[in-house]
């Protein structure tokens, strides 16, 4: 798609530009003014109108400037955005903020959600990796009240599903432990439906921990993607298009009451525990 001329491109770049920094619709008197370009507002809005019945820009309503389309965006951003790379810097830190994290994959994808939220002064979100069936890689229940077990399943991308489940007689911890190491070592590298299909034989405990494994395997292998982190609200809320929005400013607060307290906390060293 390069139908456009290069004149048009141009003013598609600018108009995209000055909606995104200030969310107003933006008209022609308005760039030619600011851009001190060789061209008449009317010749402007002429090529505006062309770019409005190609599907690149829109008028909120009458004799009002326009808006870009998604049309509008996915053009600029395919055609018109020039390559650029992090200075080296910026690139260092990076890499030392990476270097400094254990193997730990979520860990590694709130990071990353953070440096591209901060990079881009924009909200990120990250997706884990899903692969394209589930499989079981590792079980642990934990008594924590009563009949009430804390069941941790882990699957081979690395997603981490926890439930707590009431059974139907208390279980000691050595109960659920050997319970555990069992269905670990026999579901180990198996999909859901291996597991669902299981031969019978379980006791009345096995029953119901594998009643529940078999649901959230199932489930986590509908799923269209795996976990979702998300980061730089605070730089989202702060756009334009919320200036004038009361709750908006009441979330951005809330935000940063929240960020510095965290930053507080992790700053601050808890004391050792004298034993």
């Amino acid at each position: 798609m390069d139908q456009l001329t290069d004149r048009q491109k141009r003013l598609l770049s600018l108009i995209i530009h000055e909606h995104i920094h200030s969310a107003e619709p933006v008209g022609s008197k308005y760039l030619v003014d600011k851009y001190k370009l060789e061209l008449s507002p009317a010749t402007v809005r002429n090529e505006m109108v062309v770019l409005t019945d190609e599907g690149f820009l829109r008028q909120p309503h009458t004799s009002a400037g326009r808006v870009p389309t998604e049309m509008g965006y996915r053009y600029f951003v395919g055609q018109l955005m020039h390559e650029t790379s992090l200075p080296e810097d910026v690139r260092r830190t990076i890499t030392h903020q990476f270097s400094q994290m254990h193997s730990d994959l979520k860990q590694w994808m709130q990071l990353a959600a953070s440096v591209l939220a901060n990079q881009a002064h924009a909200a990120s979100l990250i997706t884990a990796p899903q692969p394209n069936e589930v499989r079981f890689k590792h079980l642990e229940l934990i008594g924590t009240h009563g009949q009430q077990v804390l069941a941790i399943l882990v699957t081979d991308g690395g997603q981490i599903n926890q439930h707590i489940l009431t059974l139907e007689e208390p279980a000691s911890q050595e109960q659920l432990s050997i319970l555990a190491h069992k269905f670990t070592q026999l579901f180990i590298g198996k999909n859901a439906h291996a597991i669902a299909a299981h031969p019978a034989g379980f006791t009345n405990l096995e029953k119901t921990i594998h009643n529940w494994l078999t649901d959230e395997m199932l489930l986590t292998d509908r799923l269209p993607t795996g976990e979702i982190i998300l980061d730089g609200i605070t730089h989202f809320l702060a756009e334009p298009e919320f200036s004038d929005s009361e709750e908006a400013r009441k979330a951005l607060r809330l935000l940063e009451e929240r960020s510095m307290l965290q930053d507080l906390l992790s700053q601050t060293a808890l004391p050792e525990t004298i034993g």
